[in-house]
């Protein structure tokens, strides 16, 4: 099946939560595409040559948001990018209006309960990410920031894939299969 125009030179772009699948489903499908890959907080961290915990840490939320925002200003320019944003990043509408300028947005989405065991797969592995809440149960927080989340989430997202029970492989070829159709919300 071939893609529809509008698709194909469009951006693809992965939201959602942390641990969603955003980075190892966006190398895939970069892949497959035969597309340049970024994944935007890593983007950062190469811009400002520090993690992204550090940033958080030293500067504060704010100072990362705003090199975010620039970030997103600069990669929205570029056509047939697949990019995985960060958790965060569809709070500010005028991310979601820039990425949508040029962009298939595919929010994906997981359960809280998946979301925690991967997020405690990654601190094994040594990636720690900064705290969102004050609340040192990571399901709590987790749940009460999707709560939070889920709505702008939903409203940004061209269509949704949930990825608790799916291989990200599994989540590329719904991802290629739905960006062949015209965008709806579940998949």
């Amino acid at each position: 099946m071939k893609y529809k125009e509008p698709v194909f030179n469009m951006n693809i772009i992965l939201i959602g939560y942390r641990c969603s699948g955003k980075t190892a489903v966006g190398k895939i499908l970069a892949q497959k595409l035969k597309r340049q890959f970024v994944d935007l907080d890593e983007a950062i961290e190469a811009q400002t040559g520090s993690d992204i915990k550090w940033l958080v840490s030293r500067k504060g939320w704010g100072y990362f948001r705003q090199v975010e925002r620039q970030m997103i200003q600069t990669l929205t320019q570029n056509e047939n990018l697949v990019l995985a944003t960060g958790g965060g990043v569809v709070m500010d509408p005028l991310n979601v209006k820039d990425l949508k300028a040029n962009g298939l947005l595919v929010y994906l989405e997981a359960d809280a309960r998946v979301l925690t065991q991967r997020m405690q797969r990654d601190q094994i592995s040594g990636h720690i990410r900064p705290a969102l809440t004050d609340d040192d149960d990571p399901i709590k927080e987790i749940e009460a920031v999707l709560k939070e989340r889920a709505p702008f989430y939903l409203d940004a997202g061209d269509f949704i894939v949930n990825t608790s029970d799916r291989s990200p492989e599994e989540v590329v070829q719904a991802v290629i299969d739905h960006a062949k159709m015209e965008p709806f919300k579940q998949a």
